[in-house]
């Protein structure tokens, strides 16, 4: 099919203002609501988990002082140390196990949810229109996709319930500490931990454009890369290979200078928030040591701060990183969110029914269309195809002959009238109804790079292998395929490369007959052949049009002689109607054409 030039359309990945945090978290909590039972169990664990992690440093401090007493008493070696030994490493297993409880519990909330969403924008991804995918960067829609996956199972597995956890481990230690001793140890860590999520907040915020501008050139870096391996011949026909390697250089050097940035924005990040740790730890550990050697605490207390001080050291370190990891996990979820968001421009009626066909007539009524306001395709088309008999479009290049497929099969809609089906108005059914009810056999046919058998099954899924060399029979390719070593287990190769053009036209076919469908459209399926190959694809063309109502797009006009009717298109108006013999004695445009093809034949 010929791509004509659509419509250009905001790029909402790129062009809509980023919503905030809290509204990408908010597009998240659905998800999560699925999975509410297991979360809250997971929760309690993880907080289990940092209740036993607090006592430890309060318990090794009753093991220290208990250590404090005369060498001749008898608790010394049995008592008292053997039961807080077994008391500390019961503590250390309570949170190690705990953990481990909430990783096992919460495992299926992070790879359910991040599963679910991955599926949502698959789905959405296919329901949007064909201008849409006309003008998308496979290579980064990808890196999107897969960004966002990432982004989700990080932040639902480590970030939304980790932060919450040791924020409360954090007050724990400063009510022991407020408790035990005086409130100078609880504002000396307040402060530090103020101070800590001040400087973080401020930092990643202001480094949060550095990655976006990171995930921009590493798209499109990947896109250069997909789209010059997609298009290997071409670049070998050209011999483009070192172009093509600059072009993609040019792409890695500037992701690789975003990448420099951004490092250098989080050295001075990490150097910042150790600066504050180190400082705190100073401040703390000297009012311990002047409080031992004035007597007011004892070695075990010195012990316990300095166990504390370690253990909110390494949970303020962590909520640095995390909160890191959360900008970066919420920018890249964001992307696919919006994706997730992008209006399809088709899309059905609320309360749509499924088509029926009982008999298959197919009118055009006064249908107009435009890719472009600015340049009508189609101008009051109006013809009808007859339930059970061939239709031929035929025109010069540009003439709309494929726009007129395209709107049947209702990837855009139509700007002025309407195309019915047994009467009722395509736009008023499902898309999937009608979508079931109608068959193709295009021009460039591009199969998926996996097995003959595959591709021909594709036509209707479950059909079963007899049925599938049912249809290939049907198609004339049956015995190509048998005479291959490994028969319907055959891989095609990357858009079928491996089978000639007349192969491909033949899967293309039984594909199409494997669907069965009561309305077939073959889109100048011939035009790309030779012409033995075109002679003995339209004999099956033929064969399986029959009974059916066919739509035939052509440019050449021997391939339609005996269509029921022909229509001649031009400059997207319907020049002449008739039979093939009636337009001839007409000597109109037709007629024209006709000459000119049978005169370059000969």
């Amino acid at each position: 099919m010929r791509r004509h030039i659509a419509l250009p359309l905001p790029n909402t990945a790129t062009a809509a203002a980023p919503r905030s945090d809290w509204q990408t978290l908010h597009k998240l909590l659905p998800y999560l609501w699925h999975y509410r039972w297991r979360v809250a169990l997971a929760l309690a664990f993880l907080l289990g988990a940092k209740v036993a992690n607090v006592g430890v440093p309060v318990l090794l401090k009753h093991l220290v002082d208990a250590l404090d007493i005369s060498p001749g008493d008898p608790r010394a070696v049995l008592v008292v140390p053997a039961g807080l030994l077994l008391a500390y490493a019961g503590l250390r297993l309570a949170t190690s196990l705990l953990t481990e409880l909430r990783e096992l519990v919460f495992a299926k909330v992070s790879f359910g949810a991040s599963r679910e969403i991955a599926l949502a924008v698959f789905r959405h991804l296919h329901a949007l229109s064909l201008r849409f995918h006309l003008e998308r960067q496979t290579g980064g829609l990808s890196r999107d996709l897969e960004r966002g996956t990432r982004a989700l199972q990080s932040l639902v597995s480590y970030s939304l319930y980790t932060i919450v956890p040791t924020l409360v481990e954090v007050a724990l230690v400063l009510g022991v500490l407020g408790w035990r001793f005086d409130a100078g140890y609880v504002w000396i860590t307040l402060s530090a931990l103020v101070l800590y999520i001040v400087f973080t907040v401020a930092i990643t915020e202001w480094r949060t454009h550095f990655r976006r501008e990171m995930n921009e050139l590493e798209s499109r870096a990947h896109t250069r890369a997909i789209d010059a391996l997609l298009n290997y011949e071409t670049v070998k026909y050209f011999n483009n290979e070192d172009f093509e390697a600059r072009r993609y250089d040019e792409g890695l050097e500037a992701y690789r200078r975003a990448q420099v940035k951004s490092q250098s924005t989080l050295s001075l990040l990490n150097t910042g928030q150790q600066l504050i740790i180190a400082l705190s730890l100073v401040a703390m550990l000297w009012r311990a040591t002047t409080g031992v050697v004035e007597g007011r605490l004892s070695l075990g207390d010195l012990v316990m701060v300095n166990a504390f001080l370690i253990q909110l050291y390494i949970p303020l370190n962590f909520l640095g990183v995390l909160y890191r990891e959360v900008k970066q996990s919420l920018t890249d979820l964001d992307r696919m969110f919006t994706l997730l968001e992008r209006e399809r421009e088709v899309a059905d009626a609320p309360g749509a029914p499924a088509l029926a066909v009982p008999e298959g007539t197919v009118r055009f009524e006064q249908v107009s269309f435009a890719y472009d306001p600015a340049r009508p395709i189609l101008h009051d088309v109006s013809f009808e195809i007859p339930a059970g008999k061939t239709v031929a479009v035929v025109g010069p290049s540009g003439a709309g002959k494929s726009t007129l497929a395209r709107l049947l099969y209702r990837f855009y809609d139509v700007s002025g009238g309407r195309i019915t089906i047994d009467g009722q108005d395509i736009r008023a059914v499902t898309q999937a109804s009608l979508r079931r009810s109608i068959g193709i056999v295009p021009q460039d046919t591009v199969l998926f790079n996996d097995t003959v058998g595959y591709n021909i099954a594709y036509g209707r899924a479950g059909a079963n292998p007899e049925e599938v060399q049912a249809a290939a029979r049907a198609a004339h390719i049956h015995d190509f395929i048998a005479s291959t070593p490994k028969g319907y287990d055959t891989v095609v190769g990357e858009r079928g490369l491996k089978l000639s053009g007349g192969e491909k036209q033949r899967v293309a076919i039984a594909r199409t007959l494997l669907k069965n469908p009561p309305v077939l459209i073959f889109d100048e399926a011939t035009s790309a052949l030779d012409s033995a190959n075109e002679r003995a694809i339209q004999a099956e063309l033929k064969s399986a049009a029959q009974g059916k109502t066919a739509l035939v797009i052509a440019h050449r006009l021997s391939t339609v002689a005996d269509a029921h009717e022909i229509v001649v298109l031009e400059h997207g108006r319907v020049a002449e109607r008739g039979r093939h013999a009636d337009l001839l004695a007409a000597d109109g445009r037709y007629a024209q054409m006709w000459r000119l093809q049978q005169s370059a034949e000969d």
